[in-house]
């Protein structure tokens, strides 16, 4: 009898909550909501304060220019018309796009053929050797550009010293034609290690199955690496692409600190980010630095959604083709 008792119980469906009454309900979903608001109100009280309103004010400013005889007057697009006419803006982008074009394929080469090479899993010691290709990463801008400051050195610089020891002469690497490889020399170094961390997290969200797939189809690892490997990650390498963008049109530290060393290779407008600087705190034109700023700003924002928009239609032919 108690044996049949159990086995009723048991059998029995599971009660359901009760369900609970609308007012209550919306005051639940209210009370959230608030709390959620809350949680992220100091992120906007911090966007905003910190990146709108300069921002905000910097666009303001675009638009007047500073007169002896009148201070401050609307000047409409003066500032940016005169941008357009401007060879030190123009010489700046053209360094720029040519640092962009040679130094971004070959850091982001080299940092997807090292996680390739660490995915593998076939390198002893990977973590050692992850950590040291990472390290650069940590070392900040400023230190690490004075520390090849001192390697590029002609008279003091160990690299010049063992050039002369073993007779190939004096390497000039300050020299106004090769001061940009040089800086592009340093901002790999810097760099590479934290692009080739963001391909290899990605490259470690593969599944397994697809290797083994593969390798029972008797793929090899360099048709594994080209075939499933880049593709799997194609969204990560396009996210190292857009930082690099970015990075590369933001130059700053590298011609500033390295202008102490090669004044007569760098000038005031090796780059547009520090060509603004030095309309701003150099030559006190705030109104015009604030616009070749903005025309700065906008031309990242162009060029990035342009690699963006480009992938994305790839992929889209990508899988139209395997329909």
């Amino acid at each position: 009898m108690s044996h049949s008792h159990s086995a009723t119980v048991a059998d029995a469906p599971p009660r359901r909550a009760a369900p609970m009454p609308p007012r209550r309900r919306n005051a639940a979903t209210r009370r959230q909501h608030r709390a959620a608001y809350l949680f992220i109100l100091p992120f906007f009280a911090v966007f905003l304060t910190m990146l709108v309103a300069p921002l905000v004010y910097a666009g303001y400013l675009s638009f007047f220019e500073s007169r002896l005889i009148g201070g401050e007057q609307f000047a409409g697009l003066a500032n940016y018309t005169r941008a357009f006419a401007d060879p030190n803006f123009w010489g700046g982008l053209g360094r720029v796009a040519l640092f962009l074009v040679i130094q971004v394929p070959i850091m982001l080469g080299l940092a997807l053929f090292l996680a390739l090479a660490l995915d593998t899993g076939r390198a002893r010691g990977s973590r050692t050797i992850r950590l040291l290709i990472f390290m650069p990463y940590a070392v900040p801008a400023v230190i690490a550009t004075l520390m090849w400051g001192y390697l590029y050195g002609p008279d003091f610089g160990p690299l010049a010293q063992i050039a002369r020891g073993i007779g190939w002469g004096t390497p000039d690497f300050l020299s106004p034609g090769s001061i940009l490889g040089s800086m592009m020399n340093i901002v790999t170094w810097e760099f590479i290690g934290y692009n080739m961390i963001i391909m290899y997290a990605a490259l470690r969200a593969i599944p397994m199955e697809l290797y083994e797939a593969a390798e029972i189809e008797g793929a090899g690892q360099f048709r594994i690496a080209w075939s499933i490997k880049i593709p799997s990650i194609r969204p990560a390498i396009l996210l190292t692409v857009i930082f690099s963008i970015i990075g590369s049109f933001q130059l700053f530290n590298e011609p500033s600190l390295l202008n102490a060393i090669a004044p007569d290779a760098i000038t005031n407008s090796f780059t547009p980010n520090y060509y603004a600087y030095n309309l701003a705190f150099i030559n006190r034109e705030l109104n015009y630095a604030a616009a070749i700023a903005f025309l700065l700003g906008l031309l990242i924002a162009v060029v990035s959604y342009v690699v963006q928009l480009g992938e994305q239609r790839r992929e889209r032919r990508d899988r139209k083709g395997l329909r």
